[in-house]
C-alpha cells in the first residue's frame, strides 16, 4: 500500500538529503532491512549493509556528490523518483572530471513505509563517457 502523496514527497526529499550527506548509512536507512536496490537491471544489492556499501562507493568516487530530486511520479503500484546526480570524480583514483547524469528509481514501498525494492535506471554509456571525459 502506497503512503499518501504528501508523505511520500517528504520521504523523497529526506532521501535526497541523505544522498547529499556523505553518510551512506543514512541512505540505507530509507530501505527496509531486507530491501533491495538494483541498477540498470543488474544483480540487486540486498539488505542495508550491502546498500550502505554501494552508496559509499558513489560517495567515495564523488566526494562532492549532490543529488537533486527532479520529479516524483506516484503510480498505483510503485513510485518513480527522478533525480540528477552531479559531482567531481576526485575520489581515490579519480581523474577530476565533472559528471552530471539523470535517471530514476522505481520504488516499491513496503508495509513498514520504507523502500522494499528500488530499480534504478540511468544512461550508463553517458555516465561512463563523462567519467572519462567530463560533462
Amino acid at each position: 500500500m502506497q503512503p499518501d502523496a504528501d508523505k511520500l514527497r517528504a520521504f523523497a526529499e529526506r532521501y535526497t538529503a541523505a544522498w547529499c550527506s556523505q553518510n551512506p548509512e543514512s541512505v540505507a536507512s530509507f530501505f527496509s532491512p531486507s530491501g533491495s536496490l538494483s541498477v540498470n537491471g543488474g544483480t540487486p544489492t540486498v539488505g542495508r549493509k550491502e546498500i550502505t556499501e554501494l552508496t559509499r562507493s558513489f560517495m567515495t568516487t564523488f566526494p562532492d556528490l549532490k543529488l537533486a530530486m527532479n520529479d516524483l511520479r506516484i503510480q498505483p503500484d510503485s513510485t518513480e523518483y527522478h533525480w540528477t546526480l552531479t559531482g567531481t570524480n576526485s575520489g581515490p583514483g579519480g581523474n577530476g572530471h565533472k559528471v552530471q547524469v539523470s535517471g530514476f528509481e522505481k520504488w516499491r514501498i513496503g508495509s513498514d513505509g520504507l523502500i522494499a525494492s528500488s530499480q534504478g535506471h540511468f544512461n550508463a554509456a553517458e555516465y561512463q563517457n563523462q567519467l572519462e571525459h567530463g560533462s
